[in-house]
């Protein structure tokens, strides 16, 4: 009996199981079916779906509805993210900008210009001080009938910074070009800076080590790259052969203790062959390196025309040096101002890349000395550790020469820096003269000039300045 009654309870249970399932299933579909139709009719009838309040009393759906027009996913949010952008001047924006522009020879410290027809104010970096200082003297040079210039670019910067102080210059060939920014001059012994440093680095060449060579100076024959030593042999010191710009013993550097790797790991370091992210165009320098052991002899000494560096560039190597090693990057813009008197662009700082270490850049610093106190430079130096000026500074440079392929035009290079003796201010100066038949002010003399105008502003306007004329 008992067992009768639990089997018809467990059928009565799975009778009301499959009833209560099968009602499920049939109101499921039922669901779905409406879901479906009314889905349709939305979609025939036009209706939007953010346009209906499924429940009207819910405060934080009529927000979240709001939000949704707000939001940039039709033709009005194009419009104001197209407006925010407007608003917008970047780097790469400053850059194509400048193009129309060449910037040198600026006799205003504020430039305007047309961008995206509208006009914004460019305040540049110029020291106008400085500026017009230079572009005097290269008013008289265009008035020479002997001894003016084919071709001229005058570059001062600040090198802790990369800001430039003045850019001046004119090409006669070409009177629309920048020859600041010109990168086609061969770079001749400036490249001895380079070679210089990676001697130091990885040969452990001190400013004392003694170096030998045969023959002339400023001459690089094959026999004059080998190891040789007799009664004509010349013994100098590393330093002298860097001040007097000593071509053989430069060549043997490249050839023989460097090769073309070592030349080249260095070059890339100072920026050889590499785009600089300047806010102003110009060229880098641009190297060549063979499997050739003569070529490197004439990479080492800078005795080749494929070498080649700009001003601009120039300024750069120099800076490394005096910066310790690190390298700034050149800009030339301040700040650039919108119609409205809003300011769309600021520059910011830089940090350039480690090119040497800082014990290396101060040997080389040491050597360039040494090229204003008795090497090439010493000339146009002449007195200025007597001078009123020029006495209170730390200065050093490199000199280098070289005639182009026709020989019509005699580049002259100097590239140096001027400091206080405390360090706290200072300048680099890179000069590029292309002498025609008659020689006339030479490039380290603008150097001179250059530092001496320069320190003689500063120290008027901190009352440092002596009445002593020098």
């Amino acid at each position: 009996m008992h067992n009768n009654l639990k089997k018809n309870s467990w059928r009565g249970f799975q009778t009301d199981l499959q009833l209560h399932s099968g009602r499920k299933k049939t109101f499921s579909k039922i669901k779905k079916t409406l879901t479906l139709v009314f889905v349709v009719s939305l979609i025939l009838y036009g209706i939007d779906l953010a346009d209906i309040n499924i429940f009207p009393n819910n405060n934080n759906n009529t927000k979240n509805a709001d939000a949704y027009h707000k939001q940039d996913t039709g033709l009005n949010g194009q419009v104001a993210l197209a407006e925010k952008d407007k608003k917008k001047f970047t780097k790469k924006d400053l850059q194509t900008l400048l193009l129309t522009q060449k910037l040198v020879n600026c006799e205003k410290k504020n430039i305007t210009l047309k961008f995206k027809d509208t006009m914004v104010e460019i305040e540049t970096s110029l020291n106008m001080q400085l500026q017009h200082f230079i572009l005097k003297k290269l008013e008289r040079l265009k008035t020479l009938t002997r001894g003016k210039p084919h071709s001229i670019g005058i570059i001062a910067m600040a090198p802790g910074t990369g800001e430039i102080l003045a850019m001046t210059g004119f090409n006669l060939s070409d009177p629309e070009m920048n020859p600041c920014a010109a990168g086609d001059y061969p770079a001749a012994s400036i490249f001895k800076i380079i070679t210089a440093s990676a001697a130091v680095e990885t040969c452990g060449y001190t400013l004392q080590t003694p170096l030998y060579f045969n023959g002339g100076k400023y001459t690089l024959y094959k026999r004059q790259l080998k190891e040789k030593r007799n009664r004509y042999t010349r013994k100098v010191s590393f330093a002298h052969a860097f001040a007097e710009s000593i071509n053989p013993v430069f060549g043997k550097l490249g050839s023989i203790y460097l090769g073309g790797e070592t030349l080249r790991k260095y070059a890339n370091a100072f920026g050889f062959n590499r785009s600089i992210d300047s806010d102003i165009s110009f060229e880098p320098g641009s190297i060549k390196i063979t499997d050739k052991s003569y070529q490197w002899a004439e990479v080492g000494c800078g005795f080749n025309k494929t070498t080649t560096i700009s001003p601009l560039f120039a300024a750069m190597v120099t800076s490394t040096i005096i910066n310790s090693g690190s390298q700034p990057v050149p800009w030339i813009v301040e700040k650039v101002t919108n119609s409205k008197g809003e300011a769309v662009y600021k520059q910011k700082n830089i940090s350039g890349n480690r090119a040497i270490k800082q014990e290396t850049a101060h040997t080389i610093m040491k050597m360039m000395n040494k090229t204003i106190a008795t090497g090439t430079a010493s000339k146009a130096f002449r007195g200025f550790k007597k001078d009123s000026i020029l006495s209170k500074l730390n200065i050093g440079g490199k000199t280098g020469s070289l005639s182009n392929k026709k020989h019509t035009v005699k580049y002259d290079w100097f590239t140096g820096f001027g400091q206080t003796k405390n360090g706290k201010k200072q300048i680099v100066a890179a000069v590029i003269v292309g002498h025609r038949k008659y020689i006339g002010t030479r490039a380290s003399r603008y150097g001179r000039l250059i530092f001496k105008e320069y320190f003689k502003n500063y120290f008027a306007s901190n009352n440092q300045i002596s009445a002593k004329k020098g």
